[in-house]
């Protein structure tokens, strides 16, 4: 039996950290930036200016957009549709797990799937940020990015999902890795998608 799982996170609550331990458990394939250079190859991009505008919603959307380029589909949208279509050919093999992107929402119908929020306190986001990746960087302003990655991370998911970024309905299972710490949420992870 196939099975999906996708992985939405709150900026430095360690999903990708977990969802990499996860497929490594389970023997599944893990997709997580790597997602960017297929995307790119299938909009025929350089995988610099995927990057560029990956998860964000562009300003230039709204009523001038509709109005003046109606018929020039702008390049998040091509973007946006690329991802759906790999985050599909991904789910249709199987035996994966996929981080970010939406996955959750465009996987939604598919049977065998387990959907996964995993959010953790602000203070231990911003420690494991700094004990991490931005070693040098004052905590206020590794809690300003955290907030202003998770901002731009609502917004992409209401536009393009119209679904609320961590809301529990959203997802099978919400877990705080704050409290449970990265093991055990990878423990709770593999223990339900084998079961």
């Amino acid at each position: 039996m196939k099975k999906i799982i996708t992985i939405s996170r709150q900026f430095g609550a360690g999903g990708g950290e977990i969802g990499r331990k996860v497929a490594s458990e389970l023997g599944f394939s893990y997709t997580d930036k790597d997602l960017i250079y297929q995307i790119a190859s299938e909009i025929s991009l350089n995988p610099e200016q995927v990057k560029e505008i990956d998860e964000k919603v562009s300003f230039h959307f709204g009523f001038a957009q509709s109005l003046f380029d109606m018929y020039n589909s702008p390049l998040d949208e091509k973007l946006f549709k690329a991802q759906k279509e790999v985050i599909r050919k991904l789910g249709e093999r199987g035996n994966c797990v996929i981080v970010g992107r939406n996955a959750n929402s465009i996987l939604a119908e598919y049977d065998n799937s387990l959907h996964v929020f995993i959010h953790a306190d602000s203070y231990w986001r911003v420690q494991r940020m700094k004990k991490d990746l931005m070693k040098d960087v004052p905590e206020s302003k590794i809690a300003k990015h955290l907030k202003d990655v998770d901002k731009a991370r609502a917004k992409y998911c209401l536009y393009y999902t119209s679904s609320e970024f961590g809301a529990a309905d959203s997802y099978d299972l919400c877990l705080c890795s704050s409290t449970l710490g990265i093991d055990q949420c990878v423990k709770i992870i593999c223990e339900i998608a084998e079961s």
